[in-house]
């Protein structure tokens, strides 16, 4: 089995889904390679790109024609300026031409090159897409990709797209492994195994690096979602409200950039009403951020990415934990749980439910707070369980497609389950528990197998047609 690196699971990504957004947007970037690998892009005259399953069943609403487009013209999600998004697709659906990998102009007509299929789903995995070029002497270069979750993208060879297998030196594919590796280096912290096995891709002063970067985009995501009024996209009408929860719990205190606000909200009145309203508004600003196609951090996925910054935030403001150490450490557990979960069972809603996705990222977020708190091996495997355990059975029945009901509170309660986890996991034996993390983690998959597919993110159960609302 291939080791997976935490920040493949724990990345900077954008709004608002990581299957149905960057999956696409990555299977575009990615045969773009395939084209100039094979042959040329100056040699293709023509690009089709269809959409089938989930991805074209809730594609407008998460903007995976959005996604298509603009990985095809050459954009890059993790530097597009995200404000210019717009104004991009509509120059390219009224020219009706693309800019194919930012190289050669050719034409490109909405609902012609592009099509959203909602009559038929591929058999691999229902996250599918087929891209086909046709080159100027009239031969073709067809390829087909899955998103399978956390922008993640596969072939149906079922072969990671352009990743190169890497084997760890401690290989960690359970949670069983973690405890016979810990216990056989005589390590009290998983975060000091991480550290060893990232080593498969670079430096430990990298992957602290790095993390400290992570760090750093979580806190400029929140920021900017706590200060931002108005309405979300779509036509739902949504409004934001982390804005107006942060004015109020901070007052009339005035700040002008994100470490002024930082130290002003660890210097708030600390009680559980307070404290409890603050872990809301962090999850709501990303969320809030996500579903505008702002840069977030996927963790492991979109839909659920105010899950691990909400609990990562709470524990920098609201514990004794405050030092870069620690937030190295939060993000290192909370990365590697969620591998465990991706290579075992899936971090694809189309495939799971939110179970898989703010399921996973409470596992996640659980497992790094109880990390940082001081919880042993076995504590902090046991808080990614007892979050887990509590998410099963979750489905995903986004209204119109979007990441915005029920998916943005939901983030909130994702990230109070991870601490409340954390909490019990700190106060409990793990020699007594009951179920372990590898048992409630296969339980999660056979559940999301069992799971009728009109909750795995089409938009045909639950609220999204409990819902009356009217097309825009």
């Amino acid at each position: 089995m291939e080791s997976i690196s935490v920040f493949e699971i724990i990345k900077v990504g954008i709004g608002p889904s990581s299957s149905h957004t960057m999956g696409p947007w990555n299977a575009a970037s990615a045969f773009i390679r395939i084209l100039n690998r094979e042959r040329s892009v100056a040699e293709v005259k023509e690009v089709f790109l269809e959409f089938f399953g989930s991805l074209a069943k809730t594609g407008i609403g998460h903007g995976t024609d959005i996604a298509g487009m603009l990985g095809l013209n050459g954009e890059d999600f993790k530097t597009i300026d995200t404000t210019k998004i717009d104004e991009i697709v509509d120059r390219i659906k009224e020219s009706q031409i693309i800019n194919l990998g930012g190289e050669k102009e050719i034409p490109f007509v909405y609902g012609h090159h592009l099509v959203l299929n909602m009559s038929e789903t591929l058999d691999y995995h229902p996250n599918g897409m087929i891209f086909k070029a046709v080159f100027e002497d009239g031969t073709e270069l067809v390829q087909d990709f899955y998103s399978v979750g956390g922008g993640f993208i596969m072939s149906q060879e079922k072969k990671s797209i352009e990743k190169h297998c890497v084997r760890t030196l401690y290989p960690c594919h359970h949670g069983s492994d973690i405890l016979k590796y810990c216990e056989k280096l005589n390590l009290n912290k998983i975060s000091d195994l991480i550290l060893m096995n990232e080593e498969s891709w670079r430096t430990q002063e990298e992957t602290r690096e790095e993390a400290l970067y992570i760090w750093e985009q979580i806190k400029e995501c929140i920021y900017k979602g706590v200060n931002k009024e108005g309405i979300l996209p779509g036509g739902l009408n949504v409004t934001r409200r982390a804005a107006g929860i942060n004015r109020k719990l901070l007052g009339d205190k005035i700040y002008k950039n994100k470490d002024e606000w930082f130290k002003l909200v660890v210097d708030a009145e600390e009680n559980f009403t307070n404290i409890n309203k603050w872990i809301s508004c962090f999850a709501l600003a990303v969320n809030e951020e996500n579903a505008s196609f702002g840069r977030i951090i996927t963790a492991p996925t979109n839909g659920a990415s105010g899950v691990i910054p909400a609990v990562l935030m709470y524990s920098q403001a609201f514990t004794d934990a405050i030092t870069e150490d620690d937030i190295a450490r939060f993000i290192l557990v909370a990365g590697e749980i969620g591998t465990l979960f991706k290579k075992n069972a899936t971090i694809s809603a189309a495939m799971g439910g939110c179970q898989a996705e703010v399921g996973v990222s409470s596992a996640m977020a659980a497992a790094g707070l109880t990390e940082i708190l001081g919880g042993s091996v076995g504590q902090v495997l046991m808080a990614a369980e007892i979050a887990m355990e509590h998410h099963l059975g979750l489905t995903c029945d986004p209204i119109k497609g979007l990441v915005q009901i029920p998916c943005i509170e939901r983030n909130t309660m994702g990230a109070i389950k991870a601490i409340t986890a954390a909490n019990i996991a700190l106060e409990s034996d793990p020699a007594k528990a009951k179920v372990t993390l590898d048992e409630v983690i296969q339980t999660m998959w056979e559940t999301a197998l069992s799971m009728n597919d009109r909750f795995k993110e089409t938009s045909e159960g639950g609220l999204a047609i409990a819902v009356n609302v009217a097309e825009c």
